[in-house]
């Protein structure tokens, strides 16, 4: 059967086992001379073999080069590592289609949609797992972007590029691509619609931030930093106005502080708001949202951005006036005794989150014998105050990771203490996200909504935290040893563990069950993020700190 424009053939092929089949796909067949069987030779058999050799041994050589870990890692790592980047390259795709856009509550559009359609759109991306995630994540792409620029930084400015092509006018860029029908067919539709007040981590900043600093620190070819140069500078207007909607729409109630809005102040289900435009979920965050929080991890993200922003302006020689106001910017966001006057908890050593809070919150079942259901409901024992937020967890580190703790200072004591105790966030596969000690911890946040952000072992910030320790590690201070012992030592647990499951099961895994020796468990094959694995064996980390 065929049909005009058909874009599908199907070819049933009956073998007996075992057996091997190349199958071949050559255009201009029914020409007048087509060459099919000189054609077929290349494409088959011995010499297809052959080529593919040779393209393993090139890729293998060029891996070995560019992350230089030979002498830092066993074999059996190695080729792990290889699987991990070869995955994350593997899983880049071009989507294309239009996101639905949220209308404010209580409108809708004659139809009767709640939604307006972005404009069509084409993105260039890798994805969190091409399986589960076949769909762009704003803050995932950061991640990914660390490690794709250092294998390719070509291939990195095109889908950072394309990430850009989505903003719009006011500088919103959806935090979700979902574009096209594979991406559609994998997300359940209360996820679909995007909301142009809400954000998520500015994690291109990350790689953006290396670009820049390779440039300075001469690490590229005369040809390939005068590309990166020309980037940076077509780049440079629409990150302007992405960073500048940003300081506009998630600031806080006083100056130069911030909260992740979109959070759910009216919620009877859930144990505490998840907070979807972190990137951390069900992290647990003020009991009850309001225009009083402010968030410890999005104030970093913000230092981030602003040092990379008034580092290409300084480089590019870009509008003077502009980079002043990164500088003056940049200053508020670095003053360490702000920092700790807005977050830290002085007995712990922890940076916490600000907001209205009470601890004493608990989900509760309620029968409606009318209806004949049950629900399970939230129930507030105590009325909440403005306070610190007293969960320690990966948040409580973000300062850390950032390299905004002066060497000398006793809170960075107090953090080694709290990443190095088993009781708070040390396990020997990797750092839990939450605290052992917390109220929260392993908590189911609704009925139907199983712990995630929550006591889980998250290789992208295992992978920051690492960063921090080796920062520290190089900085003269009274931590400096210290700092170096816990890198050594954590960065073996995640590399034995991670490895350990992919030889055990042939997948990454999204996250790792703290509780559990380890295992891998989530979606499968997660090769978005932990394929940061690649850069913890070859010691490579952002250039955050300087």
């Amino acid at each position: 059967m065929a049909e005009d424009s058909s874009n599908a053939m199907i070819y049933q092929v009956s073998i007996k086992l075992p057996a091997k089949i190349d199958i071949v796909f050559l255009s201009g067949a029914g020409s007048k001379n087509p060459m099919t069987a000189e054609r077929v030779n290349r494409l088959t058999g011995p010499m297809l073999s052959t080529r593919l050799k040779s393209k393993q041994k090139d890729f293998e050589e060029r891996y070995d080069q560019i992350f230089n870990i030979n002498n830092k890692i066993v074999s059996k790592e190695l080729s792990v590592g290889r699987a991990a980047l070869s995955s994350l390259l593997g899983g880049i795709g071009y989507f294309y289609g239009q996101s639905k856009i949220a209308l404010p509550k209580g409108f809708s559009q004659k139809n009767g949609d709640k939604y307006i359609p972005y404009w069509p759109a084409a993105l260039y991306t890798a994805v969190p797992s091409r399986s589960f995630f076949p769909r762009g994540f704003l803050w995932d792409e950061g991640f990914h972007q660390l490690v794709i620029w250092r294998w390719d930084a070509h291939i990195s400015m095109d889908i950072i590029g394309h990430w850009l092509d989505l903003i719009n006018a006011d500088g919103w860029i959806p935090r979700e691509q979902i574009l096209g029908a594979e991406a559609l067919s994998k997300v359940p539709e209360e996820f679909v619609l995007q909301y142009p007040s809400n954000g998520n981590p500015p994690t291109l900043f990350l790689a953006l931030r290396d670009l820049a600093s390779g440039i300075h620190a001469h690490q590229f070819s005369d040809e390939e930093a005068e590309k990166i140069s020309t980037f940076l500078k077509r780049a440079y207007v629409r990150l302007n106005s992405w960073f500048q909607w940003f300081n506009s729409t998630q600031s806080g109630k006083y100056e130069g502080t911030f909260f992740w809005h979109g959070r759910d102040n009216m919620t009877t289900r859930e144990l505490n708001p998840k907070t979807l435009t972190s990137g951390l979920d069900d992290y647990p965050r003020a009991s009850h949202p309001n225009d009083e929080e402010r968030h410890v991890d999005l104030r970093c993200w913000m230092l981030l951005a602003t040092n990379c922003m008034r580092s290409i302006a300084g480089f590019l020689k870009m509008d003077s006036s502009l980079e002043k106001d990164y500088y003056k910017l940049s200053d508020q966001l670095s003053d360490f005794e702000t920092l700790n006057k807005m977050h830290l908890d002085d007995k712990t050593g922890a940076y916490f989150d600000f907001g209205n809070h009470t601890e004493k919150v608990r989900l509760r079942w309620y029968e409606d014998r009318e209806a004949m259901k049950r629900e399970l409901l939230r129930e507030t024992l105590e009325a909440p105050q403005l306070q610190l937020v007293p969960h320690v967890g990966y948040v409580s580190l973000f300062p850390f990771m950032m390299g905004a703790i002066p060497p000398e200072s006793w809170v960075l004591e107090k953090q080694l203490d709290l990443i190095s105790n088993s009781s708070i966030l040390w396990t020997d596969y990797g750092l839990r996200s939450l605290s052992r000690t917390s109220s929260m911890y392993m908590k189911r946040n609704t009925e139907h909504d199983a712990p995630y952000w929550r006591g889980a072992i998250w290789i992208n910030m295992n992978y920051m935290i690492l960063s921090g320790l080796h920062h520290y590690s190089h900085e003269d201070g009274p931590y400096k040893v210290r700092a170096g012992e816990l890198y050594d030592e954590l960065r073996s647990n995640l590399i034995r563990n991670i490895v350990g499951n992919y030889q055990e099961t042939g997948f990454f895994w999204e996250n790792y069950d703290q509780k559990n020796k380890g295992k891998g468990k989530g979606a499968r094959s997660f090769t978005g993020w932990t394929s940061l694995v690649v850069l913890i064996m070859a010691e490579s980390y952002p250039s955050l700190h300087r």
